[in-house]
């Protein structure tokens, strides 16, 4: 694994070919440290049994420090997710403005959001288990930003609907939804160390969008 560090925000775990270097969160700038002891403990507790005084402790700082970067515990929460679904967005746009067919780069795109989500498990889980918990223009603005990923997946489906490449006969905000969908509720199922590793996870999941797209 290694980190990016879109703008604005603090940095997430993504998949390369590379050994993971683990690193203490003692370690972290306090921006991204406080974002990382929130999602272990948020994942651990709950974000509603989570208190700001357990963050800071855990994080090492004060309650000004942080309040100096979040002015709240649901602007942590926010974080968790914004900061994936950012990174995540910024990768897709990549890989679409890239070389190769529409199926390659689909192929390719499809990869990258199980991988990168199953590398950030915990987020995610926090996330889907508390997105009900942000206020109301929080949670607008994660959903706004949710559809700007989906609509640019689907846009790789409809070029590829436009070559002959794909399947006509079943929209393409149909395909992405179901594939999404199943994207979203991986931390229900999947267990880091058991007999599927996030790479079969992957191939499997982009097979089953491929499979299924196919004329």
């Amino acid at each position: 694994m290694r980190t990016s560090k879109p703008s604005g925000g603090a940095a997430v775990r993504v998949i390369d070919e590379r050994p993971a270097q683990p690193r203490s969160p003692q370690d972290l700038p306090v921006r991204e440290r406080l974002v990382t002891v929130a999602t272990r403990l948020f994942a651990e507790r709950g974000f509603e049994s989570t208190s700001v005084q357990e963050i800071v402790e855990a994080a090492g700082v004060t309650k000004g420090a942080m309040y100096h970067y979040y002015g709240s515990k649901d602007d942590l929460l926010f974080e968790v997710y914004h900061r994936l679904l950012t990174m995540q967005t910024a990768r897709l746009v990549a890989i679409a403005d890239g070389d190769g067919t529409a199926e390659q780069r689909l192929r390719r795109a499809a990869a990258d959001v199980v991988q990168t989500s199953l590398a950030n498990l915990d987020d995610m889980n926090v996330f889907f288990r508390s997105m009900h918990m942000l206020p109301p223009d929080q949670r607008a603005k994660v959903r706004s930003e949710r559809r700007g990923y989906h609509d640019r997946f689907r846009a790789l489906v409809d070029e590829g609907i436009e070559a002959g490449t794909f399947r006509s006969d079943i929209p393409a905000d149909v395909h992405v939804q179901y594939f999404l969908s199943a994207v979203n509720q991986m931390g229900t199922w999947f267990k880091p160390g058991g007999p599927l590793t996030a790479a079969r996870v992957s191939e499997c999941f982009t097979d089953l969008l491929l499979a299924g797209l196919r004329p």
